[in-house]
């Protein structure tokens, strides 16, 4: 495949190893090497060829980058329909965080209504890798002014032995208590969540520089 071919061509051993170590699920030989303003500038030399239609067609693919390249070439789909569909055909394939916590393709912001329903049917999928892009997309599209209280129930609901899962669901309810502090802190009170996301929670929290201090203190007397 021409794209394939492409993408061996911007190789970067050393970055390869690098990127080994922060996604360390995927497998070394599948991860060319690769840095991500390289791929954001492949996709937009693709942006409109014949050959995109047949990527997205050819899964599973291969490389790690591949995979990257991918999902970046679906946050460029304007028409709201054809990116679901795009959307729901790679969430099968999506392998790592990396994939699953790219950007939220704009056209997405635009039909947040339509969309809850989806990301209900992904936070309640048993896969890890579509549990967390729909963790993710609940917390990137709806803890502002679409922010409901019981889209905290949906996340609070989620029960996995997968570190990932878990470390998205943290990183969720971490948000929430910075955006929605009072419809959060609830959660953590009453010890809604698994003790180890309970405690990271608590500790991205602290983290934090939109977390007030007093909000911070607060949170140190919860931990589990």
């Amino acid at each position: 495949m021409n794209i394939r071919n492409e993408l061996l061509a911007l190789r970067e051993e050393a970055y390869g190893d690098f990127q080994a170590n922060i996604v360390p699920n995927i497998e070394r030989e599948r991860i060319i090497g690769i840095r991500i303003p390289v791929l954001r500038q492949l996709a937009k030399k693709l942006k409109g060829s014949p050959e995109v239609k047949e990527f997205f067609a050819a899964l599973p693919h291969k490389y790690y980058e591949e995979n990257i390249l991918h999902i970046i070439l679906i946050e460029d789909i304007k028409d709201y329909e054809e990116c679901m569909a795009e959307i729901e055909r790679f969430l099968p394939y999506m392998d790592c965080w990396a994939v699953t916590d790219d950007k939220v393709p704009k056209v997405l912001s635009k039909h947040r209504s339509e969309l809850i329903k989806d990301v209900y049917r992904w936070v309640q999928s048993e896969e890890p890798y579509i549990c967390r892009y729909g963790l993710h997309m609940l917390m990137s599209q709806y803890l502002d002014g679409d922010f409901k209280p019981e889209y905290h129930d949906l996340a609070a609901d989620v029960r996995s032995e997968e570190y990932y899962v878990n470390m998205m669901n943290a990183w969720y309810f971490a948000t929430a208590l910075a955006k929605q502090w009072e419809a959060t802190v609830p959660y953590i009170e009453n010890n809604s969540l698994d003790v180890w996301t309970h405690n990271k929670t608590i500790q991205k929290a602290i983290e934090s520089f939109r977390v007030s201090d007093e909000h911070k203190a607060y949170l140190r007397t919860l931990r589990r």
